[in-house]
């Protein structure tokens, strides 16, 4: 088990492989973003990582973050990323004050689309 560190939320083993974005929601209990439903398609998913980045990314995650001009060194998509390794986020998209009725739709289970992995 991947140990899943939130600040200001607490700590949280979670099954090695689970999506960082179902394991905010499921395992922290946060309320997480993810209007698309984890297709890379937005950016509500973003964490910002304190300790534990992983070293590569989908070529889906790069292709959003660089078209929304997101490059603030350690942002990232939750849903793009899967909890293989201790790691230590802080959560940047929230439904409280986001104005939106609801978190979004349930994000699968795999990453998806398929990950083409690529450096970041």
């Amino acid at each position: 088990m991947a140990k899943l560190t939130v600040q200001d939320v607490g700590e949280f083993d979670v099954p090695d492989g689970k999506r960082l974005v179902n394991a905010l929601t499921d395992e922290a209990g946060t309320d997480q973003l993810h209007a698309c439903g984890g297709h890379s398609r937005c950016t509500t998913c973003r964490v910002e990582f304190v300790e534990g980045e992983p070293e590569q990314m989908t070529a889906a995650e790069k292709e959003t973050l660089e078209a929304r001009g997101i490059t603030e060194p350690g942002v990232r998509l939750s849903c793009q990323i899967n909890c293989d390794h201790d790691m230590t986020v802080r959560v940047i998209s929230r439904l409280e004050g986001s104005g939106r009725k609801d978190q979004g739709g349930q994000p699968a289970d795999k990453i998806e689309p398929e990950p083409q992995w690529v450096s970041r």
